[in-house]
């Protein structure tokens, strides 16, 4: 058994036309109010402000906070981290960038310089910079970014331009770096850019490859140079000030002892006085008294002596002062 056949039927033109769903006629208006409540307000981060433009004219900085504006291209929003410290980097990059003009496309020809005294170095450094004025930034040059980055880069090579090799590898960074700073914020006040440098740092300076096995070698010579220095310098710090120590101690003993025969002398002489007054009121009793004492200091130092008497008629040994007797007359 056949099924039976299909018949065709006509339907009217305005019968399909009224049958659409409605959501359909309506989606255009829907998508453009959308649209609409979407691009009228935008939100600055409190780090950061941003320049407002209607029809492509400055307009107004707004604050941080939630803001609201005229879609369709009419007013254009602009955000400037004015509250955070940015970073540009000179012959090399990292990884993971923020900032669109941190880095350059080529490194190697930033870090190719020329020294005062004619000789190729290669400088790496940073640049750290605060945006002052959101206006000035975007406004003064047609390109703040790689302007910003070009000024730093013509400022440092004018800097190690007028140094030596030696004083951009070694002694003379921080000046380097100073110096650099200052030309590069008179030429950023001097352009109005609404930028304020705040640190450049030197990071890896080197001769060039081919030269740098020479420079290491002078760099030793100059390090053990330092080094020998230093030892010879404390050698004396330990050798003369003792020198000097001893030379004051012989001095002040020199010194101590000519005092003491001074005082010695004097009161000789003192006594010497008082005795040849004694002396002249009476001379025999003075001089009687001048030999017993004499004799008093004399006779005890000599020991087992035996003093002849021409007129004695013995030996008289002189008592032994240690004794406690005397020792026995030996005859003629």
């Amino acid at each position: 058994m056949q099924p039976p056949p299909f018949k065709t039927v006509d339907i009217p033109r305005s019968y399909q036309w009224n049958s659409l769903p409605k959501a359909l006629l309506y989606a255009p208006l829907a998508l453009v109010a959308i649209y609409c409540v979407v691009a009228s307000y935008y939100t600055v981060s409190p780090e950061s402000e941003a320049v407002v433009q209607r029809f492509g004219k400055f307009h107004t900085i707004a604050e941080p906070g939630l803001h609201f504006k005229i879609p369709f291209g009419v007013d254009t929003v602009t955000k400037v981290p004015i509250r955070r410290q940015l970073k540009l980097e000179f012959g090399f990059e990292t990884s993971g960038a923020t900032n669109p003009d941190q880095d350059s496309e080529s490194p190697e020809l930033e870090r190719s310089m020329v020294t005062g005294d004619l000789n190729a170095a290669e400088v790496e450094w940073i640049l750290q910079y605060s945006i002052v004025s959101p206006k000035e930034y975007l406004f003064s040059v047609r390109h703040p970014g790689p302007t910003l980055r070009d000024l730093t880069a013509s400022s440092m090579s004018e800097v190690v331009g007028d140094r030596t090799v030696d004083e951009v590898l070694t002694i003379g960074r921080t000046e380097i770096e100073a110096e650099a700073l200052k030309t590069l914020q008179q030429h950023l006040t001097n352009l109005n850019m609404g930028v304020r440098a705040e640190q450049i740092q030197l990071k890896n300076v080197h001769p060039p490859g081919p030269v740098q096995r020479s420079f290491d070698e002078v760099n030793r010579a100059q390090q053990e140079r330092e080094q020998m220095i230093n030892e010879a310098n404390g050698e004396y710090n330990r050798v003369i000030p003792k020198a000097r120590g001893l030379a004051d101690q012989r001095i002040s003993g020199a010194e101590g002892y000519a005092v003491q025969r001074v005082n010695e002398a004097e009161g000789d002489v003192v006594r010497f006085k008082e005795q040849l007054a004694q002396y002249e009121k009476a001379p025999a009793i003075t001089k009687q008294r001048l030999y017993l004492e004499t004799m008093n200091e004399v006779l005890p130092q000599l020991g087992g002596k035996v003093i002849l008497d021409e007129k004695a008629s013995q030996f008289l040994p002189l008592m032994n002062l240690s004794s406690p007797t005397p020792a026995p007359a030996v005859g003629r």
